[in-house]
């Protein structure tokens, strides 16, 4: 019996109908990604500026209260939203923060983006579980929730119906169980998962550090997870935005402990260009002299780049900051496909 055969006859026997050789390509492989909105944020996530979410699987941002989680979901919404035409966003909501003139105003289509309000942990995994057994293959669909920090339990609510103030020691457990079961599926339907969570400090560390809640079970099931802080970003004395640091906290296909900035614009959303300037510089294609930049196209403050971005990170430009973004963030040499390739 030939290799071939030998493989085909194993895959039959252990009646796996997800299972696949290496060479034809598994369940885990991504080949396509979910743009942010940010080249810098897609580069971080992927490694790639063309990149950005894996489309098979779970995707967390975790940070502190209004730096900007629900915002870049909604950016990652919109452009989902626009390259797939048969795309639909099914949005799991437990904050009950999000209103129809927010989605609106980002300029999503609402005919086709879904919030399903809930409160607990096993609502979430039910419904989630359905609406990824009974769905359209005709259709793609991308998976929000918004925010994991904020999920009861159904235990958590009876107790404080009946007046109980004790904590739930089954939550945790839960949660773990909940990503154990929707990892595969998701993988399985090709469907990417954006979970937001919030973080906190550590207590009783000599250098405390931001963790994120809801126990392990995010944390092992997410293939990416960054952490996002912010400063403002003014104009003289007028605030226009935040300036989001995000910190890649674990990375199946870019480096760990990596570092980016980008900027969240109150009136225009994510700005797709912020944070490329360090890159540049980093890698010789900028060079700072004195207050002002060198750059293919002439001499010119960061300011002035930062106004006019298209003038100066030309296509000869993106082409190397792609080089750049691959060389600072990829691991090994194994490179995945990019929506740019």
């Amino acid at each position: 019996m030939s290799v071939n055969n030998i493989v085909k006859h194993l895959i039959k026997v252990s009646e796996n109908d997800i299972a696949s050789v290496v060479s034809a390509g598994i369940i885990g492989d991504c080949s396509t990604f979910v743009d942010t909105g940010s080249y810098s944020l897609n580069a971080l996530l992927s490694g790639s500026l063309y990149g950005g979410v894996p489309s098979n699987k779970i995707t967390c941002l975790a940070g502190s209260e209004s730096v900007g989680k629900t915002f870049i979901a909604l950016s990652i919404a919109k452009n989902f939203l626009e390259k797939e035409k048969k795309g639909v966003i099914v949005y799991f909501e437990s904050e009950g923060a999000l209103t129809s003139d927010i989605i609106k105003d980002r300029g999503i289509d609402t005919d086709r983006f879904i919030v399903l309000p809930v409160a607990t942990v096993e609502e979430f995994r039910t419904q989630a579980i359905k609406i990824i057994d009974n769905m359209d293959e005709d259709y793609n669909i991308m998976m929000f929730l918004d925010s994991l920090g904020n999920l009861s339990t159904r235990k958590e609510m009876e107790d404080s119906a009946s007046g109980s103030d004790k904590r739930d020691m089954t939550r945790a457990p839960m949660i773990r169980g909940t990503f154990r079961t929707l990892s595969l599926k998701l993988a399985k339907a090709n469907i990417p998962l954006i979970v937001t969570n919030h973080t906190y400090d550590s207590i009783g560390s000599m250098f405390p550090k931001k963790e994120i809640s809801g126990g392990g079970g995010i944390k092992y099931a997410a293939s990416v997870i960054a952490t996002l802080a912010r400063r403002k970003y003014k104009d003289g004395t007028e605030v226009l935005g935040n300036i989001i640091k995000a910190k890649l906290v674990k990375g199946r296909m870019t480096k760990e402990e990596s570092i980016m900035e980008f900027l969240l614009d109150y009136e225009k959303g994510l700005d797709k260009y912020y944070g490329l300037i360090p890159l540049a510089e980093k890698y010789g294609i900028f060079k700072k002299v004195s207050t002002r930049y060198e750059t293919p196209v002439g001499k010119a403050f960061e300011k002035t780049i930062v106004n006019d971005p298209e003038k100066y990170f030309t296509k000869d430009v993106m082409k190397q900051l792609e080089d750049a973004a691959q060389s600072e963030f990829h691991y090994g040499s194994s490179k995945g496909k990019t929506n740019g390739e």
